[in-house]
């Protein structure tokens, strides 16, 4: 889980934001050609070794993951809603938190509010390992939840980041 100390330290130049907004609009693109890009429609002169080092310093820094999302023909996915049993949590929690953080068949998690606590989004390569994987999650874990729900995800409709989002990380 992250804490605040973990957030990255980052002070945004207009042009990173530029360049982000233009890496999630096309992840391909070059540090010539975002150099020609930030040029053409910014009117921001820079050389493509300072956009290269530019998204090199962001890498490094946390301000951006990258993940190999595969297409979504290849896996089923599906959203996991954890309800925690408070009776056995604080002696089993961790463990249990760690094997869904850490599964191979996690794309993401997070905690909410609510009823259902822990939250993941997860892929499996067919329903029936979708099942074994929560049957073997009950069978090592179930003192520390009262409940898994699960739902199915298909027709997916929208995976990606919008870059206007990157705009608002000047304000």
């Amino acid at each position: 889980m992250s804490h605040p100390e973990d957030a990255p330290d980052w002070q945004f130049k207009e042009r990173d934001t530029y360049i982000l907004k233009e890496l999630s609009d096309d992840p391909q693109l070059s540090s010539r050609e975002l150099a020609r890009i930030l040029e053409a429609d910014y009117d921001i002169d820079v050389s493509h070794v300072t956009v290269s080092e530019s998204i090199r310093g962001m890498r490094e820094a946390g301000v951006f993951r990258e993940a190999i999302v595969p297409h979504e023909e290849y896996f089923i996915f599906g959203m996991f809603e954890f309800k925690l049993n408070p009776e056995h949590f604080a002696d089993h929690y961790r463990e249990a938190i760690e094997t869904i953080r850490d599964s191979p068949n996690t794309l993401f998690m997070f905690v909410s509010d609510g009823e259902y606590q822990w939250k993941s989004i997860m892929m499996f390569p067919d329903r029936f390992s979708e099942s074994k994987w929560i049957h073997d999650f009950y069978k090592e874990h179930g003192q520390a939840v009262h409940n898994i729900r699960n739902s199915v995800v298909h027709n997916l409709l929208k995976f990606r980041t919008d870059p206007e989002m990157f705009e608002t990380l000047r304000d």
